[in-house]
């Protein structure tokens, strides 16, 4: 006989490994999706300022934009999930939306142009290479000659890159000037008008795509099982090691592609990875049981006079254009996003307090007040796809074997490592009674990730560094501690909010916890922001002020970090007691 769950669906009958054998196709599932994300996003911030030539401070409003977004619909994707399709059909349609998004990716179009313009005539600039020894040539006639531009002005270089050299000959042959002062010269761009909204267009794709996918893949997970199954938590976290096993794969080959052979490589592979995980659920479909099916039978239902399957289909396909749109217009996000964000908080704080009594009243507030703490947490941990990646590309020395974009690795795979070592703690601290509370364990993840930045800052200053780089080692570091603050943080967030929030709004909090993650990453841009310096080229031209700055800077939020963590700390014991009882 088998079993059923609360739906009255029969409980999956065969096992791999003790657990549902539908659980081996979605681990396969979000471990490609997983590798298909992190091998694109390991590479964005790279294809935006040396591709397209956007300036750090235009590429990491555009990065944020993208994350932003990518954590604000999974709220719309499992709405309709929830009250029409079922996970199923929108882990399909997401799946599909992403498949076509990371192959767009691989159009490269021509990238922009930069031209440098002295004494009235104008020398088109041509880069080589896409890791951290990229050479600028200054197209003269027939002839490239090597060039830096720092801030003293342009000095013409030979082909080793030491000042005058054999490039002294080429540039006096060619009519090019050796050495120009700073003022006597300038520079413009000109922007890929075609390649640049299929870039666009891509990102929306993958936005709308993560937003059918992304929570709805979870909640199939959780369908596997019966309520109170004992082998739940360990599915989730077999399908946890998925995620990171993806981005690990994605982080050391998409990385190492894109950098060594082309943009298009990289991106393809993600492309192609993709395409393995929607095949993959795709053929694996009878493994699910008939899990992750809608609450009502969808079959004869329309929206607007079209069958719900085929409406869904086209209304994906419809939201890539206004997202098309916003993704353009980087600013209007920012704008839009962090008022109504503070608009729901409010609103929601308002009906805590107005509409709920005794202990549901205290463990919604203190829910909101951990969703708050939060916000800090992730715009400090998010600067890792932006800040972190251009710090490593400018002010890091990299090995031989290894490059800027490959840095994206250090947090899946310390989390491979750690993550099964803080969960064993956890347990055993809680059968001695001395596991940490919720509170303390985000003032913990707090500390963790300022810690990581003053680290950082310090090795800014450090006697080891080699024009004006700092050691690898020093940025691992960061990510170390980055990703121990993450292990303290994450696990319990989306836990926290489930046990804290009255059964009725659950759903609402539940959104409330995605939008503010999404503003997290909107400030995450503001303050990545705020570290940019000038490049040429996708070169930056001042290494000195470049490493100041971000000394500066991740100092300023280290510090931060550390302080709210520490106040976070100081007021747990508060916190804990408006739980409740809950742990």
């Amino acid at each position: 006989m088998s079993s059923t769950d609360g739906g009255g669906a029969l409980a999956p009958r065969k096992t791999i490994l003790g657990h549902p054998r539908g659980l081996v196709i979605l681990f396969l599932t979000e471990m490609w999706e997983r590798f298909s994300y992190y091998g694109m996003r390991a590479l964005l911030i790279f294809y935006l300022t040396q591709h397209f030539l956007f300036g750090p401070a235009e590429a990491q409003g555009i990065y944020a934009a993208y994350a932003a977004l990518v954590y604000l619909m999974p709220v719309i994707g499992g709405l309709i999930a929830d009250k029409y399709l079922g996970s199923r059909r929108a882990v399909i349609i997401g799946a599909a939306l992403l498949v076509a998004g990371h192959f767009t990716m691989a159009f490269e179009g021509s990238g922009g142009k930069e031209y440098l313009s002295v004494g009235g005539t104008e020398y088109a600039l041509e880069v080589e290479g896409r890791d951290t020894d990229r050479q600028i040539f200054a197209v003269v006639g027939e002839n490239r000659v090597p060039i830096s531009i720092q801030p003293e002005g342009v000095t013409v270089e030979d082909a080793e890159g030491h000042p005058a050299g054999s490039g002294a000959q080429a540039a006096a042959a060619a009519g090019f000037p050796t050495q120009i002062a700073t003022g006597g010269y300038s520079t413009r761009v000109e922007r890929d008008l075609q390649a640049e909204p299929i870039l666009f267009l891509a990102l929306s794709l993958i936005i709308v795509g993560v937003g059918f996918l992304k929570a709805n893949i979870s909640t199939v997970v959780g369908a596997l099982y019966e309520k109170n199954d004992p082998r739940r938590d360990g599915g989730f976290t077999i399908f946890y090691v998925g995620i990171n096993l993806g981005a690990v794969l994605a982080t050391s080959l998409c990385a190492w592609l894109g950098i060594a052979y082309g943009w298009a490589y990289g991106f393809g592979l993600a492309g192609i990875g993709m395409l393995f995980g929607l095949v993959t659920f795709i053929l694996g479909q009878s493994w699910l049981e008939g899990r992750g099916e809608p609450t009502r039978p969808i079959e004869g239902r329309k929206l607007l006079g079209v069958p719900l399957v085929p409406f869904f289909w086209i209304a994906g396909l419809v939201a890539v254009f206004p997202t098309w749109l916003l993704m353009q217009r980087n600013a209007l996000v920012e704008a839009i996003l962090i008022p109504v964000a503070m608009a729901t908080f409010i609103a929601v704080v308002g009906y805590t307090v107005i509409r709920l009594k005794g202990a549901e009243r205290t463990r919604m507030l203190v829910a909101q007040v951990l969703i708050f703490f939060s916000v800090l947490f992730w715009a400090l941990f998010e600067q890792a796809g932006s800040s972190l990646s251009l710090f490593a590309d400018q002010s890091t020395q990299m090995p031989s074997w290894f490059n800027a974009a490959q840095t994206q690795l250090f947090n899946p795979a310390i989390i491979v490592v750690f993550g099964p070592i803080f969960a064993a703690l956890w347990v055993w601290m809680a059968k001695r009674n001395i596991e940490p509370s919720t509170p303390v364990k985000f003032s913990m993840g707090l500390m963790f990730v300022g810690l990581g930045f003053l680290v950082l800052t310090w090795s800014t200053g450090n006697a080891a560094n080699a024009d004006f780089r700092v050691p690898l080692f020093f940025l691992f570091l960061t990510y170390f501690f980055h990703t121990l603050g993450e292990l303290c943080l994450s696990p319990v967030g989306l836990s926290m909010i489930t046990k804290l929030s009255v059964d009725r709004v659950v759903g609402m909090m539940m959104g409330v916890w995605f939008l503010s993650s999404s503003v997290a990453h909107i400030v995450a841009g503001l303050i990545a922001k705020a570290t940019a310096t000038d490049t040429v080229a996708g070169v930056v031209t001042n290494p000195a002020l470049a490493l100041q700055t971000y000394g500066s800077i991740f100092g300023t939020i280290g510090w931060v970090g550390v302080g709210v963590g520490v106040f976070l700390l100081v007021i747990s014991p508060i916190l804990k007691k408006g739980m409740a009882g809950v742990h």
